[in-house]
């Protein structure tokens, strides 16, 4: 770090809100740095109090069991990127006429002056898979690279760390790109929009406009899904650096300035000459795993901004066949007694359910956790012809079961009221119970786990070991 931003930081006092791991990074970073910093977090367990004092050695202050009141003479605020605009502390630190930022704003203003270009990725779905799936490509082309965000390393720690990356793949959440105002990505891609976590942002509009700001001032390319037209007003409204490309994905046949699929090849005629008239392959849909339509969306964005930096398609094709999805995420477990059993238990919404049910016919389908206020008619309106049966878990079951009742009438539903640890067992049990050969029976909740399960991942391998343990007994 160079002797200009030691100079910057040197001496400021700053307050960082959450005790959390991208907390902990900034902390550390501006305290490196010359900072007088100091934690605040409303916990007090022991956790809080190990890590409180990890940074005590280091030189931050900690402050814990009150996350309210903004430490006196306070000049920057940086947050954890979960903490609501509401909270008192922030109405404390407007009225104090002190700026709130985030962790990836910290990381923007970190940056070197040879600081790599950030291609960057958000959506209400797909962003963790389209990230990960950009950087396999950016590495087939030869490029130093990682992918960072709101996935894996805190960004903190990867723009200050020394590394020398050739381009970064930059996954963000609505909540971090409230909190980045200077952000400005080499080029950008919002996935799709759907309602998600408007407790925390008040308003879809609210929500839609934060994800938006991945926009702002990009350089090279807005890329945005043809199919949500919510993704192309956005690009229409940013801001951006003159002769930035708006370029869309489709699943359907691209046009000009588009990637798109004609008969089962991945296309380009956005990053070619004559565009108007040619289209260059990239790569094959069964080079896509899984190959379902969500995910080819997802490698189409990928694509598109791995070709907006100037890769080559022969890299799409080998970053793309590289590419191992993650766990919980239509993650084929076995096949049963010709029955395929297919883990998505990160279909933690009805947006990502609605993709994953999209994806397979006849489905036996386990559903149901924590709503977060959603309703699921218009998911089960659109689902309802592909499916065998239903299978209800976790807490708010009911109102899935009454959007069946009301949309599908005809499918056999059962009804699971327990929540001890075997009731995933027990709903595989059942689903196995109404499949038929041929048929999937799919995880794709549509719902939180957090009523039954720590996390979308405990509930992802709860059902894996009851597939397992399934396919053992019928062996």
């Amino acid at each position: 770090m160079g002797s200009r931003q030691v100079s910057h930081w040197q001496g400021r006092k700053i307050t960082v809100a959450g005790l959390g791991v991208s907390g902990v990074s900034a902390a550390r970073a501006l305290a490196r740095l010359g900072a007088e910093v100091t934690v605040v977090d409303g916990g007090s367990g022991d956790a809080h109090q190990a890590r409180a004092a990890e940074l005590a050695d280091e030189g931050v202050a900690v402050r814990l069991g009150d996350a309210e009141t903004l430490p006196e003479g306070t000049d920057l605020v940086v947050t954890s990127p979960g903490w609501k605009p509401s909270s008192p502390l922030f109405a404390a630190a407007a009225a104090a006429g002190v700026d709130v930022v985030g962790d990836v704003e910290i990381a923007w203003r970190l940056r070197g002056p040879d600081a790599p270009p950030w291609l960057a990725v958000t959506g209400t779905n797909g962003k963790t898979t389209t990230t990960r799936m950009l950087a396999s490509i950016l590495t087939a082309a030869g490029l130093r690279t990682a992918a960072i965000g709101n996935i894996g390393t805190p960004i903190v720690d990867v723009v200050t760390g020394g590394e020398p990356y050739d381009v970064l793949a930059v996954e963000l959440s609505s909540y971090q790109l409230h909190w980045a105002p200077s952000l400005r990505a080499h080029s950008a891609a919002v996935l799709n929009l759907a309602p998600d976590h408007l407790d925390w942002h008040g308003s879809m509009e609210a929500y839609a406009a934060d994800k938006g700001r991945i926009y702002e001032g990009n350089t090279v390319a807005c890329v945005y899904n043809a199919a949500d037209k919510a993704t192309e007003d956005l690009v229409r409204e940013a801001d951006v650096v003159e002769g930035c490309r708006a370029v869309g994905f489709t699943l359907g046949t691209p046009g000009p300035s588009q990637l798109g699929v004609v008969e089962g090849i991945l296309v380009d005629r956005a990053f070619v000459e004559q565009r108007h008239r040619q289209a260059q392959e990239l790569a094959e849909v069964a080079d896509v795993r899984p190959p379902a339509p969500h995910n080819i969306a997802n490698a189409l964005a990928a694509a598109a901004l791995a070709r907006a930096f100037g890769v080559p398609a022969q890299a799409v094709r080998d970053g793309l066949r590289a590419f191992s999805p993650d766990p919980h995420r239509i993650d084929h477990i076995a096949d049963v007694d010709g029955v395929a059993y297919v883990d998505d238990s990160k279909a933690t919404n009805t947006h990502a359910a609605q993709a994953s049910l999209a994806a397979y016919d006849p489905i036996v389908w386990i559903a149901g956790g924590l709503a977060k206020g959603a309703t699921f008619d218009e998911l089960v309106a659109q689902s309802a012809g592909r499916l065998r049966g239903a299978v209800l878990i976790g807490a708010d079951r009911a109102l899935v079961r009454e959007a069946l009742a009301r949309h599908a009438p005809d499918v056999p539903v059962v009804d699971l009221d327990r929540t001890d640890t075997g009731a995933m067992a027990a709903a595989v049990a059942e689903a196995a119970r109404l499949a038929r050969p041929g048929d999937t029976v799919l995880l794709a909740p549509a719902c939180a786990s957090m009523d039954m399960f720590t996390n979308y991942t405990e509930r992802g391998e709860a059902f894996a070991e009851a597939v397992r343990t399934l396919a053992d007994e019928r062996g």
